[in-house]
């Protein structure tokens, strides 16, 4: 295949990443079911919550899977199966269980299984850009709700939102089979041609692939895990309850949340990339530092505004941050560990993203004041991610080999 064609590859990727990143307009759907069928808002929340619980468990099965027969099969699998719940959620009449098993379980398992395809495939086809293309390739996903949030406003409002569940599901089925089509690894020991890794590049980059066995021996494994689990339960924590908080603090109508979900959307899916950009000068570890202080400084300041278009560059800078830790954290990965295994490391390692999609929401939902005041919710994610600074100031990469590496004395690139 010619260089040129990895563009191509990366442009279905970000595609596909779009239809599975639907799943963060979750907050639209809320108001809509908790009036009709008469839940709380624990109880939808929950939904969403089981969704990405599911998919950073999935992730770890479907880079495994991956790793045995190749991306494609993995992509269409995750195209069915997404497509699928969120089609079978139209049935969850006054039935919350079978909510919570059509979109949250089946539908997680195919987000988990399409989320980890791009990364793992871009990876290997960009060792150039190993920061902006994992950006690119998750980039899509943070941009999802901005195509959907409105899209599902509307039909809500026409046809109802169990009808918008069937609707959006076929729709998001046809996407990720299509983009699927076109992942593929590329051949084994390819490179750009004339590229060589520079020397900034090599200090910060593994000497060898290790395994998920070897990877998950080192601390550094489970220092990226808990720097993923911090950043994203404070982002993920806010797009949870978006279009309350927003009709909260400004008194706007839910047509309006609905709209300013779509453009915060945006930073999401611009962070991942920009962030991710970033980290290829500075180091991934003090983008995380950066990350960590603005979100700080902006949660603290959140819940004292009230004017839509403030509240709306706040959030949507929040949300950049949000998106750089999944944009960043795919290059950290493959930096520590190599790229050859990125599948299932870096799968596993989104087990953190399950993680904190019950802390987050959960916490705000919590700490909710008289009133549905979110001010002290708001005010302890802020300290939690001043706090958090100090670890990507600590972390560092692998210096010493386990045994099981000093035994097969492996040459640079090898698989361990």
């Amino acid at each position: 295949m010619a260089t040129t064609n990895r563009w191509g590859i990366a442009l279905a990727g970000f595609f596909m990443q779009v239809a599975l990143g639907a799943v963060y307009a979750w907050s639209v759907f809320r108001n809509p079911l908790t009036k009709q069928f008469g839940w709380s808002i624990a109880q939808v929340t929950w939904t969403f919550t089981i969704a990405i619980f599911v998919l950073g468990v999935a992730a770890f099965f479907g880079g495994l899977w991956l790793n045995k027969k190749g991306p494609r099969v993995v992509a269409l699998t995750a195209g069915v199966l997404y497509g699928l719940g969120v089609f079978l959620a139209s049935f969850s009449a006054d039935k919350l269980w079978w909510l919570y098993l059509s979109y949250g379980v089946i539908g997680g398992v195919g987000l988990g299984f399409g989320y980890i395809v791009p990364i793992a495939v871009l990876v290997k086809w960009f060792p150039d850009r190993r920061g902006l293309i994992t950006g690119i390739a998750v980039g899509g996903f943070g941009a999802g709700a901005l195509v959907t949030a409105p899209v599902a406003q509307r039909l809500i409002q026409s046809v109802g939102v169990l009808k918008t569940f069937a609707y959006l599901g076929v729709a998001y089925m046809i996407v990720i089979v299509a983009a699927g089509l076109f992942m593929k690894n590329p051949p084994a020991g390819w490179a750009p041609e004339g590229w060589t890794p520079s020397a900034t590049q090599s200090a910060q980059r593994a000497k060898v692939d290790y395994s998920l066995g070897t990877a998950l021996a080192t601390w550094q494994w489970w220092a990226l895990w808990l720097l993923l689990f911090l950043n994203t339960s404070a982002g993920i924590a806010l797009i949870s309850q978006e279009s309350p908080i927003f009709q909260k603090l400004t008194a706007a109508s839910a047509t309006v949340a609905a709209g300013m979900v779509g453009m915060v959307s945006i930073g999401n899916s611009a962070g991942r990339i920009f962030w991710a950009w970033v980290s290829d000068g500075i180091t991934r570890r003090w983008a995380f530092t950066a990350m960590y202080l603005f979100q700080f400084g902006l949660f603290w300041l959140l819940p004292s505004l009230t004017s839509v278009a403030v509240i709306t560059v706040i959030s949507f800078v929040i949300l950049m941050c949000y998106g750089g830790g999944f944009g960043t954290m795919p290059a950290f990965a493959a930096d520590y560990f190599g790229s050859k295994n990125v599948g299932p490391i870096y799968g596993l390692m989104l087990t953190a993203w399950g993680f904190a999609s019950y802390f987050g929401p959960q916490l705000l939902v919590k700490l909710l004041g008289p009133g549905g005041s979110y001010t002290k919710g708001l005010h302890t994610i802020a300290i939690i991610m001043l706090v958090s600074t100090l670890l990507p100031i600590i972390v560092s990469p692998p210096t010493h080999m386990t045994s099981l590496q000093k035994s097969n004395s492996a040459p640079e690139g090898s698989v361990v």
